[in-house]
């Protein structure tokens, strides 16, 4: 049975689904990206994410879209495709980049198209006095896009200049329940009238459908997962990013893709409790990612350290927290590049944190818990 789903504006080209299929994943074979869109599209998801840096997955969407619409009646008209060039080239290799997206998925035009990546100021600079602006205003004059837009990893400031700068009618950013210092750029995007997409909420957002069983019980009678979700929907997040791979990877999308609702006094106790478990396993430890400390003389990014200490020991995702720490370093801009080994002691952070924390021996201590041997990326 298909489901018929609630839309939110997306920009000012098109209206979404509460949930997109990300298809990072999905790109081990034709028959995979088929079953992953069919799925989808009987969940009620009308919104596909994708990126020519994502392997051979516009050309299976391509693919996949044509023959859905001959065997199962699929149509190419009930989808909105965004796809994503990376900031970097000059206006030719743009263009031609751009051409070959047309050609892979089999389209005239796409509905967004997203700098992929505005993770330093650079970046940023290169789409309003640079090649990247250059191509934007030559794609829209053409009409082979209806809208763009940019993801980012970058920090803070940056995304907020990139959010005020008047250039893009969306956004993807990480935004996540267990993290929720990007929230309020969300919200300043939501206000300009931005289409805003969740990235990851559940993998990078925790590892929420792995949950630690003191997580599962903080959060009865929901899943950690299923909380996570209506938070950020609750929020006005216009659409989270399912990077499913399985079939039941749906079930909970499927259950709420309609929930944008306000939360109910149920998950409004769940999610206190959550926090409250949190603050027990934490103490007065707990790091409030308020960004007081930086900028720290080492460049270390205190609170992205401080806040996997927060999930490993207040919310029990160690493995997940490992997992990110050991990524420090082996992203380039994609991630941060200084671990907590790079603390000289200074204290220089010390009194300017309004919780009082020992920031340099907390560091310290994060490093012991989560330093390991760094495991191969996604995408690497």
């Amino acid at each position: 049975m298909i489901i018929h789903s609630k839309k939110r504006s997306f920009g000012k080209a098109c209206d979404v689904s509460l949930f997109t299929l990300g298809t990072m994943r999905a790109t081990e074979s034709l028959d995979k990206m088929n079953y992953l869109i069919k799925s989808a599209h009987d969940a009620g998801i009308n919104h596909l994410e994708t990126a020519a840096a994502y392997g051979n997955a516009e050309k299976l969407i391509g693919e996949s879209l044509k023959e859905l619409e001959a065997s199962e009646n699929i149509f190419r008209k009930e989808w909105i495709i965004t796809t994503k060039v990376l900031p970097k080239g000059d206006f030719n290799y743009l263009k031609e980049n751009f051409e070959n997206s047309l050609k892979n998925l089999k389209l005239k035009k796409i509905n967004n198209l997203a700098i992929h990546g505005i993770n330093l100021e650079e970046h940023l600079d290169w789409v309003l006095n640079g090649e990247g602006g250059k191509f934007l205003k030559w794609v829209i004059k053409k009409g082979l896009v209806d809208q763009v837009g940019f993801s980012s990893h970058g920090n803070y400031k940056l995304i907020e200049n990139a959010i005020n700068c008047e250039v893009f009618s969306f956004c993807n950013l990480h935004l996540h329940f267990l993290d929720q210092s990007k929230i309020s750029l969300a919200q300043l995007a939501l206000k300009k009238k931005m289409g805003v997409l969740a990235i990851s909420p559940a993998d990078k957002g925790g590892r929420l459908y792995d949950p630690s069983e003191s997580l599962l019980r903080a959060s009865a009678p929901y899943h950690p997962l299923e909380l996570a979700y209506r938070f950020l929907l609750s929020k006005g997040i216009t659409t989270l990013s399912l990077g499913a791979t399985k079939f039941e990877d749906f079930n909970i999308a499927k259950k709420l893709i309609n929930s944008s609702q306000k939360l109910s006094s149920s998950e409004i106790s769940a999610l206190e409790n959550i926090e409250h478990f949190a603050n027990e396993e934490l103490k007065s430890s707990k790091c409030e990612q308020c960004r007081s400390c930086l900028p720290c003389p080492s460049e270390i990014p205190i609170p992205e350290i401080l806040r996997l200490r927060n999930i490993s020991i207040g919310y029990g995702q160690l493995e997940f927290a490992k997992e990110r720490y050991n990524l420090i370093g082996r992203a380039g801009h994609w991630w941060e590049e200084k671990d907590a080994s790079f603390c000289l002691d200074c204290n220089e952070c010390i009194p300017k944190c309004p919780s009082k924390l020992n920031i340099p021996a907390l560091l310290k201590e994060t490093h012991n818990l989560l330093s390991e041997k760094p495991k191969k990326r996604l995408w690497g």
